[in-house]
Parts: structure tokens; C-alpha cells; sequence
């Protein structure tokens, strides 16, 4: 699972933060969204890097540029992981295996 202590949002309000969750790839950023700071989420499946996916098969959230938003956050992607979990485990591939955390 994906843990908010590995993110950090005083860094994500400078730069992006990304990582990845057997197969799931993940991209937290600030976005300016009618003239608020926000915290959009972003995921995607392996193995290409966010430039190279097409916008087609991302998914995108918004949620408050706050602790609690990004406790949000880390609660929708593992809550999209658990829900599409065939889908990361294919995007895996040959990289997946059950006992990996």
C-alpha cells in the first residue's frame, strides 16, 4: 500500500513527487484551479513515464493542498489500486510478483 508518511507535502508544493505501486505509477503535483493551490493526483499504468503515457489512460484527481488532502489522496490511490488491481498487475508484467512489496 501506499503510505502518506512517504510523501511529503512541502515537497510536492515545490516539485512534483512520483512513484509507483506494482504497476501502478503515481504523480502528486500544486495546480492552480480557479485561482486555488490544489493537489492533483495522478495515476497511470506501467511501464512508460507520465510524458510518454497517453492522456487516455490517466486518471486525475483534485483534492485540498492540505495534510488531510493528502491523506485523501493516498486513500484514492489505494483505492484505485484495489480496484483495478488486474490492471496494474498486467501493466507489471514480468516485474510482478505476489510477495513483493
Amino acid at each position: 500500500m501506499i503510505e502518506k508518511k512517504d510523501l511529503h507535502l512541502n515537497f510536492i508544493k515545490k516539485e512534483a513527487q512520483t512513484g509507483s505501486f506494482r504497476g501502478m505509477r503515481y504523480l502528486l503535483q500544486r495546480k492552480k484551479e480557479e485561482g486555488e493551490d490544489r493537489l492533483e493526483t495522478v495515476l497511470w499504468p506501467e511501464p512508460l513515464c507520465f510524458v510518454k503515457t497517453p492522456e487516455s489512460e490517466k486518471q486525475r484527481q483534485c483534492f485540498p493542498l492540505t495534510d488531510e488532502g493528502l491523506e485523501e489522496a493516498v486513500a484514492w490511490l489505494n483505492r484505485e489500486y484495489e480496484t483495478q488491481r488486474d490492471r496494474w498487475t498486467a501493466a507489471a508484467g514480468a516485474f510482478y510478483t505476489p510477495d513483493r512489496q
